[in-house]
């Protein structure tokens, strides 16, 4: 299976940029291609995660950021129980940094064909919507998909 879920994605750029990563077998979000990647751009870390900006940010948000753990697996019970409790850490982290009144919170878990995930490495999405631009959408975060692709958006 791939690494990515190519019918997953919502720009060319992001699809040409998974079809990359995919070709040379590199998990953008495991440890050593996210420090290197010169479009990620790493916010701060905790002992098992790292917090960095969603280069795709979802339409809608003021703020998306991704916090992604060092371990690659499909879901968050998949983690051992070190990167799971380190997961609260994190998390209260970008709310204290950011001064968060207000965020929502997504986790795809499980086979990306299915949840509507790009990647096959488990990863949380802080999304703050722009509450402050007149007729701003409302932000929307897909959680399902058919594995051809269908529905893709």
């Amino acid at each position: 299976m791939t690494l990515y879920c190519f019918g997953n994605a919502r720009t060319a750029d992001q699809l040409a940029e998974m079809r990359r990563l995919d070709a040379a077998g590199i998990c953008l979000f495991c440890p050593d291609a996210l420090a290197r990647h010169a479009r990620q751009r790493i916010l701060f870390r905790t002992r098992h995660w790292a917090v960095t900006p969603n280069e795709y940010p979802y339409q809608g948000t003021s703020l998306h950021l991704l916090l992604v753990p060092d371990q690659h697996a499909a879901g968050l019970l998949d983690l051992a129980e070190d990167v799971r409790q380190d997961f609260w850490v994190a998390l209260d982290t970008v709310a204290r940094e950011h001064q968060l009144s207000h965020y929502g919170l997504g986790v795809r878990n499980g086979d990306c064909r299915y949840t509507g995930a790009t990647i096959a490495h488990v990863h949380a999405h802080v999304l703050v919507g722009d509450t402050g631009a007149a007729g701003a959408p409302p932000v929307r975060m897909r959680f399902s998909a058919h594995p051809d692709g269908r529905g893709a958006g």
